[in-house]
């Protein structure tokens, strides 16, 4: 077998058959792959040519909003999302094929992070608590079902994975007053709630949208001992997931409990919060969970799509980039965490918050927040493109939180969820650590956050963008850079590589406009770029 499919078929899912959906040159998933590895077997553009990169074409969405959609190529079309909108262009060409928008009131941050394709449908979340499917083709809608309450600051901005006839998508909101995280499956082509697990623990009373799956285990939802009047919230999900088709596993990353920086509130670990949490796809049902985060008290949630590889020893592997700053990696077979490593700034993370405040990083939007870890097999490395960016929190008095309103931010800090530093002293790091001992092969640090997908290829590239809207191309062994070229907007969303027919193609979602984010306001653009 040539040599970059013996790495695909290592790393990206364990059987031919998943190789076999892995290998095709396009990118059918939010992160490629179901199991999240998001290395592309293109090679066509490479460390010799990559310097004659230029834009083909662009697709002006006519909206500033935060643009943080993950981008799809099936058949031919690119797929994006903003807040409203459902946009299919050619791949080539970023002519319109059609576009889809749904009415609602607009929330807070003005936020969808990409759909999910699966036998001609394409589906996607909503702020006002919906999932939607549309005829991938010319937008038809098919169907629309609701899984969040709104009114209670619940949302669904997460990008959906599908697989087997079912549709994987979650609920956000986990840091409102007693908002529960639910993760759900959905049937694809009637849109009928398969199965509903409850994040956190379930209570009497909690509602009920669809069947319930057997939930998490008695002496996880015991590790919530709340203080009389602080209600078990948090739990939420609002990125993406990944599956194991060979075994059927669903991987959820968890947010982390609330109310924030106020653990005196919810003595215990807190259970599945902050955790990457293991459902049966079919059914739902619990299988296991790894609590990353301990007593979380710093909004650092475990936000990101795990990747799910095969070691270059033959071991099932997971790693997963939290907000908290580290890449971890986890031997599935035995359970045991294999690595720790720092990939940002990360100090005075023991101190309590006070009511003086507490300066720590990774702040509340450091770290990786929702693009994670990319896995390249060829050359057996993890990449991590990280925010670098600390927070100042000052506790609010414990009554302060009595008061607060069901679905209600409910952070504890007397300034939301703290104040950042002043932007001057933001950065990025894109780091690749070696996916057996997590050595540190090479690290670049970025003037600007890094949040945008990250992609290898087999062309020994690494593709990247950062805040400051440039987008880069660095040889993925060395580190070295190769080429880059400015955007014209915070690069924020999907990193792509596909090939539809007319020669290897790079899709960048740029121009991500954010009220807690402080870019230049222009419009979110799918850039295509090529030889």
């Amino acid at each position: 077998m040539h040599r970059k499919l013996m790495a695909l078929a290592a790393g990206a899912g364990l059987t031919w058959s998943a190789f076999a959906h892995a290998a095709f040159k396009e990118w059918p998933s939010y992160n490629n792959t179901l199991t999240s590895e998001r290395y592309a077997t293109l090679d066509t553009i490479d460390a010799k040519n990559v310097s004659g990169l230029k834009v083909l074409c662009s697709f002006d969405t006519g909206e500033q909003v935060a643009f943080q959609t993950g981008l799809l190529e099936v058949d031919g079309a690119l797929f994006a999302t903003t807040e409203h909108d459902t946009i299919s262009i050619d791949a080539n060409t970023c002519k319109e094929k059609w576009r889809a928008h749904a009415e609602f009131a607009s929330g807070f941050l003005k936020v969808n992070r990409g759909l999910a394709w699966l036998e001609g449908r394409v589906f996607r979340g909503t702020v006002d608590g919906r999932v939607i499917a549309y005829t991938a083709k010319n937008g038809k809608p098919l169907w629309s079902t609701v899984i969040a309450d709104p009114a209670m600051g619940e949302s669904v901005p997460a990008a959906p994975i599908a697989w087997n006839g079912l549709v994987f998508i979650g609920t956000a909101g986990g840091d409102n007053k007693g908002v529960k995280g639910r993760m759900y499956a959905l049937d694809a082509k009637t849109g009928s709630i398969v199965w509903e697990f409850y994040m956190v623990p379930r209570a009497p009373g909690d509602a009920a949208r669809g069947p319930e799956a057997k939930g998490m285990p008695a002496d996880a939802a015991a590790t919530w001992k709340n203080v009389k009047g602080t209600p078990v919230s948090g739990g939420a999900t609002w990125t993406s997931y990944s599956l194991d088709p060979v075994k059927g596993l669903l991987y959820v990353p968890g947010g982390n409990p609330a109310p924030d920086f106020v653990k005196a509130a919810r003595p215990g670990d807190n259970l599945l919060a902050s955790s990457i949490v293991v459902l049966d796809a079919k059914s739902g049902a619990y299988q296991r969970h790894f609590q990353l985060v301990k007593r979380d008290f710093h909004g650092w949630d475990v936000s990101t799509a795990p990747v799910l590889f095969l070691s270059n020893r033959g071991h099932r592997m997971l790693a997963e980039a939290p907000k908290d700053g580290h890449l971890y990696l986890i031997d599935l077979s035995s359970g045991t965490t294999v690595f720790r490593k720092p990939v940002t700034t990360v100090s005075n993370v023991d101190a309590p918050i006070t009511a003086q405040g507490t300066r720590f990083c990774p702040g509340t939007q450091g770290g990786a927040e929702w693009n994670g870890a990319a896995f390249d097999p060829a050359d057996n490395l993890i990449f991590t493109g990280v925010v670098d960016w600390c927070t100042t929190v000052r506790l609010a008095p414990p009554a302060s939180l009595a008061g607060v309103k069901a679905g209600a931010p409910w952070s504890g800090a007397t300034e939301g969820f703290g104040q950042m530093d002043d932007p001057k002293r933001w950065s990025g790091w894109l780091t690749a650590s070696d996916a057996v001992s997590g050595a540190r092969k090479w690290q670049f640090h970025a003037s600007f956050p890094i949040m945008g997908g990250v992609t290898p290829t087999s062309g020994r590239l690494v593709l990247f963008g950062d805040m400051g809207g440039n987008f880069y191309a660095f040889d993925a062994v060395s580190g070295k850079k190769l080429w880059s070229t400015d955007l014209g907007g915070a690069i924020a969303g999907g990193v792509i590589t596909y090939e539809a027919g007319q020669g290897q193609r790079i899709a960048v979602a740029a121009g991500m406009t954010s009220p807690i984010w402080p870019t230049p306001k222009v419009n979110g653009k799918v850039v295509v770029l090529g030889l």
